[in-house]
């Protein structure tokens, strides 16, 4: 089996029957709370160490890596880059490179005019997997949500057919996606008149065009806006909980190891339920906090992944870690 398979589950992380959450828990939604619309789930222990999965993998392009996805079914991994060139930023220019779980290249494709690839998702259908990212870039950021399969060596332009656009949120842009593929659910990160916000469906509802299905819909942390704020890095969705992640690539003004964060958040209530550093991957060189993503084993256990981007510029690196104990 891959190498992400080595750690089996860990005595928290299948959660212990007494204390209020079993193994089916574990590995999914729990009945619902009274007047609450996302379902009750574990939540992951972000003081707990990080385990490496892969480092130093490059990708198709030699930019710094943005963001990442697992198709939980045919698994696949997706980690989404700018393309190579001074333009693709202002341009939206990504590229998406299938790597197998050792770091292995599997194919690639290009998407011109998409955006900035902060986050991607992805929905698998039966041996393909179709790609959930934004789209219509606008002042380097997308505009809309798109599908469409991945097709290694196509590239795509943001008007193409095979793409399938959705905008739940009509009027809103800075638009990005996370897919939680345990539960089947789509997180969407957008700003309209109220600021940053993060609205929860079920995938299915947003593939049938069905928006008012919305199970969430919270406000960002306060803590993430206005002066201060620290640099917004990606996000995640397990259950009932958003996993955000925030801090800066190594240099003068923040030596190693550096100020990545990672913060839980109650999709219900929009409250933050923690916050701690990261150590993960503290001796890479550059090391630039780069995405996140959910995963599950065939042995059951769910893991919460952290993307770091590290090397020269110019041979830019993708390095993944994970916790997979639950509070």
């Amino acid at each position: 089996m891959p190498p992400e398979f080595s750690h089996g589950p860990t005595r928290r992380s299948l959660l212990a029957a007494g204390g209020g959450l079993g193994v089916a828990a574990a590995l999914g939604f729990s009945a619902t709370p009274a007047g609450a619309d996302v379902p009750s789930s574990p939540r992951f222990d972000l003081s707990t160490p990080s385990h490496d999965l892969f480092r130093h993998k490059a990708l198709q392009d030699d930019t710094v890596m943005q963001s990442f996805t697992f198709d939980n079914v045919n698994k696949r991994l997706f980690v989404a880059q700018l393309k190579n060139g001074g333009s693709s930023n202002a341009n939206g220019d990504l590229c998406v490179t299938q790597l197998d779980f050792a770091g292995n290249r599997q194919g690639h494709m290009y998407l011109m005019g998409f955006g900035h690839g902060v986050s991607i998702g992805v929905e698998p259908s039966g041996s393909s997997s179709y790609l959930w990212t934004e789209v219509d870039s606008v002042d380097t950021r997308g505009t809309r949500l798109a599908r469409f399969r991945f097709s290694n060596g196509t590239t795509l332009t943001n008007t193409s057919s095979a793409l399938a656009k959705h905008t739940p949120v009509p009027g809103s842009d800075l638009i990005t996606c996370a897919t939680d593929p345990v539960n089947d659910t789509l997180v969407m990160r957008y700003r309209n008149s109220s600021g940053i916000r993060y609205a929860v469906y079920r995938i299915s509802d947003v593939r049938n065009g069905n928006y008012g299905a919305k199970l969430a819909d919270i406000a960002q942390p306060p803590r993430f806006s206005g002066s201060g704020a620290p640099t917004f890095q990606g996000y995640a969705v397990y259950g009932r909980y958003l996993y955000l992640y925030d801090g800066t690539a190594y240099g003068d003004a923040n030596p190693p190891p550096g100020n990545a964060h990672i913060t839980s958040v109650d999709l219900n209530t929009g409250a933050e339920m923690e916050r701690r550093f990261t150590r993960a991957g503290e001796s890479l060189v550059f090391r630039e906090p780069e995405g996140m993503g959910v995963y599950r084993t065939d042995a059951g256990q769910v893991r919460l992944f952290l993307g770091l981007a590290s090397g020269e510029s110019g041979d830019r690196r993708a390095n993944l870690f994970y916790k997979n104990v639950f509070v």
